[in-house]
């Protein structure tokens, strides 16, 4: 069944043991660093995959530095992890991004610089939909709401903590069916909408949420689209909004392990049926959850 609402591989070779070995010899210059930490630093399989489109993410390799670096894309703060001989960056790509070469900026101890990356384009699915004009046409008090509520959540998607520990997979928040997919661009009566920022999961209500990484919660509220809805920080600029719950189990300031029950999908919010909607934000882009999934 569908819902309708309206939402405002890259693995890296392993170095050869002579490579190894050098850079194991740089612990005389100063950088620990032990060969557990160099596997973590070239396996691939803690990142999420990349896609380096609209919408996905890409990892990109910093060098190495003493401390952690900075990167920055405009002026949102990147998730950078790894040790000192070999640091990389997280860039979550906007949906509005256009295809061709972008920038990020990174600050180090000794100076700044800009590396740039590819975006390749990327087409979405489109869907045109008849619904009624009033749920297209806010009315002043709705329109009023929600640009409050709109404000409220930019705040939100700004939060940037501390770098997450551990793998950045995560887990499907609730079981089922995907029925709807990320990206997917819609037009309400002829009029064009923000595209689907999210990834939904049809489930009955009650059905259990759960966190699909650890983070703290870092808002809840009834929102006038997005329903009774979770923000949870996994840290770095990596955040998971779930939506249209039916009920919050979790209060801010609250830390949650991976799959620590969270709410219940629900029906709340401009939607048609229960279901779930999770949106994974990284440096404040909306970015396809899917690809943070195993696959």
């Amino acid at each position: 069944m569908k819902h309708y609402f309206m939402h405002g591989f890259y693995n890296k070779p392993s170095p050869q043991p002579d490579r190894r070995r050098a850079l194991c010899a740089l612990v005389g210059g100063g950088l620990t660093l032990t060969w557990a930490a160099q596997a973590r630093a070239d396996d691939g399989g803690d990142w999420p995959r990349q896609a380096a489109v609209p919408g996905g993410v890409t990892r990109l390799e910093l060098g190495p530095a003493p401390a952690r670096p900075q990167a920055f894309a405009d002026d949102a703060p990147l998730l950078v992890l790894g040790v000192p001989i070999a640091w990389s960056a997280l860039v979550g790509i906007p949906l509005s991004a256009a295809p061709g070469t972008a920038h990020i900026r990174v600050v180090t101890e000794t100076g700044e610089r800009r590396l740039p990356y590819s975006i390749a384009p990327r087409r979405y699915a489109e869907q045109h939909l008849k619904v009624a004009p009033r749920t297209v046409d806010l009315s002043p008090t709705d329109l009023a709401r929600h640009e409050r509520e709109r404000a409220h959540q930019q705040g939100v998607i700004a939060s940037f903590s501390a770098p997450p520990e551990g793998s950045l997979r995560m887990r499907a928040p609730c079981t089922g069916p995907r029925s709807d997919s990320f990206g997917k661009r819609r037009f309400f009566n002829g009029q064009p909408r923000n595209p689907h920022s999210g990834l939904d999961i049809a489930a009955p209500t009650g059905t259990p949420v759960l966190a699909p990484l650890a983070g703290a919660v870092i808002d809840t509220g009834d929102y006038f689209f997005n329903g009774q809805t979770v923000w949870l920080d996994h840290g770095g600029g990596l955040l998971s909004m779930l939506c249209h719950l039916s009920r919050i189990d979790c209060r801010p300031g609250e830390h949650l392990a991976a799959g620590q029950r969270l709410g219940a999908v629900g029906a709340s919010g401009r939607v048609t049926g229960p279901h779930l909607h999770w949106t994974v934000m990284l440096n404040r882009a909306a970015v396809n959850p899917a690809l943070f999934l195993p696959a």
